[in-house]
């Protein structure tokens, strides 16, 4: 038996305190994926839906229907496309084009608040984001890709695949080069402090315009749903149609080994990421639109952020590469790695 100053048992700990620690272990992703990891293999695991997981996203899609209580205004919309463009630069620029393939740099203090930015989308975190982007690059189309809509048909490639308990834990092993960071880690193993805090920022921005300028006929409700919950859900299904559409949808300049689509439509409403195919085609560059015409958003804007010095050492496409027919995604993969061993 213990003396007086032995530590409590879990079973005699005070209810707040246990409370709390389930509340942690319900936002500790990381200690979940080794549970999942512990659990028993299950038949079609690969295929099998996770409902329960999957509870929030659905809730997330269900909460839109709010805005039939809530209305809108004005600032209420300007401020969800707001959040959908910033989002979505956070999502191109920094989770795809800076953690995924390292075609800049930044300081790490730059490299914490890209990892922010990006974790307001509400896609995971940012290991385990590029850990997955970079799994589908090298072996985009093959069985192995869990987003390959060749492989796994439409509705899979766009949205199924992240329903899986297979794909929930992040293969730290595909990001070494970033897992060494102790603030990337936090980030990515409570990716939900990041999507909570923006929703109540939200709240709290209406309820200081209602006070502070009630003219705008805004409030707290009104805009948690537009400037958090409709925001999110457009911009998660757009990113999205980059796994899908963009890989059935379009035309390809170069003979990459995968189904790999250049749209012109898809680049406008994700800032650049619709050419598709020239990225499959060379990875390594920040540009993705690789000719003038080719409208590309993000890149704009990381071009804005170096003129600043925030960012630099933005990789350009070498010009035998867009020039070329023969596809080199190969050279694209092998530039990409040696960049992340730097």
């Amino acid at each position: 038996m213990g003396g007086p100053l032995a530590p409590a048992s879990p079973r005699h700990r005070p209810q707040w305190r246990r409370i709390l620690a389930r509340l942690a272990l319900s936002m500790d992703t990381w200690a979940q994926s080794e549970e999942l990891k512990r659990a028993a293999p299950r038949k079609n695991a690969a295929r099998r839906v996770e409902w329960v997981r999957m509870l929030p996203f659905a809730l997330l899609h269900l909460a839109c229907l709010a805005v039939l209580w809530v209305g809108w205004s004005p600032i209420a919309v300007a401020v969800a496309v707001g959040m959908y463009l910033v989002r979505m630069f956070a999502i191109t620029g920094f989770y795809h084009r800076y953690f995924s393939h390292r075609t800049f740099k930044t300081s790490r203090a730059g490299q914490f608040v890209m990892a922010l930015l990006g974790a307001s989308a509400t896609q995971r975190g940012p290991l385990w984001w590029a850990s997955h982007h970079r799994r589908h690059h090298q072996n985009s189309d093959k069985p192995e890709d869990v987003h390959s809509p060749l492989q796994h048909g439409f509705w899979w490639s766009h949205v199924g695949w992240i329903s899986t308990a297979d794909n929930f834990p992040t293969d730290l092993a595909a990001v070494r080069d970033l897992v060494r960071f102790p603030e990337l880690r936090f980030l990515d193993r409570f990716d939900t402090l990041v999507p909570f805090a923006t929703g109540a920022a939200m709240f709290g921005l209406g309820i200081a315009l209602d006070a502070l300028w009630p003219s705008l006929g805004t409030s707290g409700w009104q805009m948690l749903v537009w400037g958090y919950v409709i925001s999110t859900v457009v911009l998660a299904h757009a990113t999205f149609t980059i796994n899908s559409l963009s890989h059935v949808f379009g035309s390809r300049r170069y003979e990459t080994s995968d189904t790999s689509r250049n749209n012109p439509l898809l680049a406008l409403l994700t800032l650049g990421e619709g050419w598709h195919n020239n990225h499959h085609h060379y990875q390594s560059s920040t540009r993705q639109g690789f000719y003038w015409w080719e409208v590309d958003l993000t890149y704009y804007g990381l071009v804005a952020l170096s003129w600043l010095g925030l960012v630099w050492d933005l990789k350009p496409v070498p010009r035998d590469v867009r020039d070329g027919r023969v596809g080199r995604g190969s050279q694209g993969n092998q530039a990409s790695q040696d960049s992340r061993k730097a």
